[in-house]
């Protein structure tokens, strides 16, 4: 599981994903609309709202959006665009499965430019439940290992509740079950460690694995899906073999 972490890393590096300042702000500001919307305006009892302005602050997000973004979601702001989650299941290159998770103004808008990047990378959209059952979700959390030592993680993960803390080298992951998204979140809050990424992530059940060539053929699909305006996340069963993280690094 620790790939997924890894090849996030690379693409910050290389600034292949998002690679316009715009398109993290649209991402940030989607996400804090979404989380305000379900849980309220207020960051202190709202966590998912609280991480989403932590993260959208470490991107040097305006403290106007932020605030904008809030209102959108609480409804304060009367003309702000209604947004919908949607989640959409698809087929990638060589057996792979995807799970799609966009943030939209118009599903239908959505639908078509989704089945469309599956298409231009190989692959096709499913139906809904299709491919979901090979997935669960579960609380995520990924962080610097300069921010917290991996023995530290461990013992914080455990106490929190969490299910796996995986050392990734460069960073830390923290897997956990739905329900212990808050207890994990708190406990980092209190430790001051800042998670690069957090929320519920939908992880593959078991993985599967592919040549280096076909991996990264798998990976170009999933940046294809990623360069949409509408999505926010792509969940994935391949496993990320070291050798394919060093190729996709090196490409």
């Amino acid at each position: 599981m620790s790939g997924h972490s890894k090849w996030s890393t690379i693409k910050r590096k290389k600034g292949a994903a998002d690679a316009k300042r715009g398109a993290i702000f649209t991402r940030l500001a989607r996400e804090i609309v979404i989380s305000a919307r379900e849980g309220g305006g207020d960051p202190d009892t709202n966590f998912r709202l609280r991480l989403a302005v932590e993260k959208a602050r470490s991107e040097n997000m305006p403290k106007d959006n932020i605030e904008r973004a809030i209102k959108k979601g609480t409804g304060e702001d009367k003309e702000g665009t209604v947004f919908e989650e949607l989640t959409l299941e698809g087929y990638g290159p060589h057996g792979s499965a995807f799970m799609v998770a966009c943030v939209t103004d118009n599903r239908n808008r959505t639908i078509s430019d989704v089945r469309h990047a599956f298409s231009k990378s190989g692959g096709n959209m499913a139906e809904a439940g299709a491919v979901g059952w090979q997935f669960e979700r579960k609380s995520y959390f990924s962080f610097p290992s300069s921010m917290l030592s991996f023995d530290k993680a461990f013992e914080l993960g455990v106490e929190a509740g969490a299910d796996d803390v995986v050392d990734g080298g460069e960073e830390i992951e923290i897997f956990g079950p739905v329900e212990s998204f808050k207890t994990i979140a708190d406990a980092l809050h209190k430790a001051k460690v800042q998670p690069q990424e957090s929320g519920l992530r939908l992880i593959a059940k078991q993985e599967i694995e592919v040549g280096v060539e076909e991996t990264l053929s798998v990976m170009k699909a999933i940046e294809h899906l990623e360069e949409l305006d509408d999505v926010q996340d792509v969940y994935h069963n391949v496993k990320m073999s070291d050798e394919a993280l060093a190729a996709l690094e090196n490409a």
